[in-house]
């Protein structure tokens, strides 16, 4: 006879309050950009449609909800991967994540501030969407070596390192455009001699 556990199984989430959780999320995010890590969670919580009790309910301090913001972020710049290698070629795919990478550096650098605040700092943040973030970017690169798109010797770590730089030392006006020019260099780069 098979024990029973005594710990609960975890409730998939109801459909409403994964909804509430998005649109707190998206509000947060918005917020945190226009006015940095004070903005008022209660105004959070008017934008979002929802009441105080269902934000702190979902993220119990401003810390919580500022990491859930750039996990998000994170998240969705990784499930991305998935999306474009389904959708389009090997090298557009590439090309299109690394567009979308750009405007994550500069969502992120928008954030940072608030990100700052958080205890610990954000050294703690990052941690985990590294490996996210090299996944997907390991993963766009490996199928368009596959394909015979890109070079073999390509290392995907070398493209992000290079969109992270521009972000850093222009981050002036501007500095998205240089970025997104210096994908399509890249993409060229990295392509096949014929």
């Amino acid at each position: 006879m098979a024990k029973k556990s005594s710990q609960p199984v975890p409730r998939k989430p109801r459909t409403d309050a994964q909804r509430n959780r998005e649109r707190i999320l998206e509000t947060a995010k918005e917020a945190f950009t226009r006015l940095g890590a004070d903005a008022s969670l209660d105004d959070i919580a008017k934008q979002a449609e929802v009441g105080p009790g269902t934000l702190y309910r979902h993220f119990p301090t401003r810390d919580a909800l500022i990491e859930a913001v750039y996990r998000s972020e994170v998240e969705k710049l990784a499930a991305a991967e998935g999306k474009f290698a389904k959708t389009l070629s090997p090298v557009e795919a590439l090309r299109a994540w690394m567009l979308l990478f750009v405007d994550h550096i500069a969502a992120k650098q928008i954030i940072a501030p608030a990100l700052n605040s958080v205890v610990g700092g954000p050294s703690k943040i990052y941690e985990g969407s590294h490996g996210l973030i090299r996944g997907a970017i390991d993963a766009l690169v490996k199928r368009a070596i596959k394909s015979g798109d890109i070079r073999r010797d390509l290392d995907p770590f070398d493209l992000l390192r290079a969109l992270i730089g521009v972000a850093h030392v222009a981050s002036g006006p501007g500095w998205q455009q240089s970025a997104r020019r210096l994908v399509d260099i890249l993409v060229t780069g990295s392509r096949l001699a014929k």
